[in-house]
Order: C-alpha cells, then sequence, then structure tokens
C-alpha cells in the first residue's frame, strides 16, 4: 500500500508533459537572457554603467572565455562542450521524476543556449563571438541572465539530489 503521491513528484501522466514543459522554460530563459542582452548593448554600449543600488550596477563587457573571464582562446572549445551539455540535459527531460528536476533542468537548458546564441551569433566565425556580461555587483565577475539560470538550475539539481539521498537513507 502507498501513502499516495509524493509532494514534488510527477505523476505518470505528468511525465509524458514534462519535454514540453522543459522546452518551455527553456525558451523562456532564452528570450528574457537575449532580450536583457539586447538592452545592455543598446543602453550600455558606449561604456555607459548604471547605478541600481547599493553595490548593484549595470556595466557591458564581452567574455570569449568562461567564468571569471578565464580561458578567453578556449572560446570555441567552451561553445562545442556546452552544446554537448545541452544535448545530454534536452535527452534527461523525458526521465525527469520531479517538478524540481523538471524546473533546474530547464532553467540550465535555457542558461547554456543563451550563451551558446552569443558565441555563435556575436563574433567573426563559429563560435567565435563573446558572452555578453552586464550584471556588476562590483565584488564579483560581471554576469547575465544565462548564467544566473544555469548557477540556480545546478542549485536545484543539488537540492533535489540531496533530498532524494536523505529520503534514501530514512527508508533503509
Amino acid at each position: 500500500m502507498t501513502d499516495g503521491p509524493q509532494v514534488g513528484r510527477l505523476r505518470a501522466p505528468a511525465r509524458r508533459k514534462t519535454f514540453s514543459v522543459g522546452l518551455a522554460i527553456a525558451s523562456t530563459v532564452i528570450l528574457v537572457d537575449q532580450l536583457t542582452k539586447n538592452w545592455a548593448i543598446n543602453t550600455l554600449g558606449s561604456g555607459r554603467r548604471i547605478h541600481v543600488v547599493w553595490l548593484l550596477q549595470f556595466n557591458l563587457t564581452h567574455n570569449s572565455g568562461m567564468a571569471f573571464s578565464t580561458g578567453s582562446r578556449l572560446g570555441p572549445f567552451i561553445g562545442v562542450l556546452a552544446a554537448m551539455v545541452v544535448v545530454g540535459m534536452v535527452i534527461s527531460l523525458r526521465r525527469v521524476r520531479s517538478v524540481v528536476s523538471l524546473v533546474a533542468t530547464g532553467l540550465i537548458i535555457g542558461g547554456a543556449l543563451g550563451n551558446i546564441i552569443d558565441r555563435l551569433l556575436r563574433g567573426d566565425g563559429w563560435f567565435r563571438g563573446s558572452v555578453i556580461d552586464f550584471i556588476d555587483f562590483q565584488r564579483w565577475p560581471i554576469f547575465n541572465v544565462a548564467d544566473m539560470c544555469v548557477m540556480i538550475g545546478a542549485a536545484m539539481l543539488l537540492f533535489g539530489a540531496s533530498r532524494t539521498q536523505r529520503r534514501v537513507r530514512a527508508s533503509s
């Protein structure tokens, strides 16, 4: 006998829709990311900075590398690696069993694709473009909406995995 469905778990009929929902989340992230990057280019392109509050400011930078602006010559490699991660995440959408994992996977796919779009379209060659970053806390590397979504999605997956691990330990 079961105690009914667990909170946060997807029932079988709902799992059939996870692929579409995950892609909808990813598409929304891509749209918001690209709109905010275009805003940053148009508004901050002339070296202008906008102070928002406390340490937060908007400050346009172009990152041809990876996190913290390291590996600037590795842009094509980073782009191909990110594309492979996206393919794996899209495939995993069909096996997602919780709402947390569904949202997290959609955020990661959308964020990764948002930055891949920059690498493809904002440069002088295949995967030679720079990622547009503009959210600046001054004591932390500058980032964008796609970066935030990847990090939030990864944190959600870790949180979901730790919850599952605790449930497994408690039941054994």
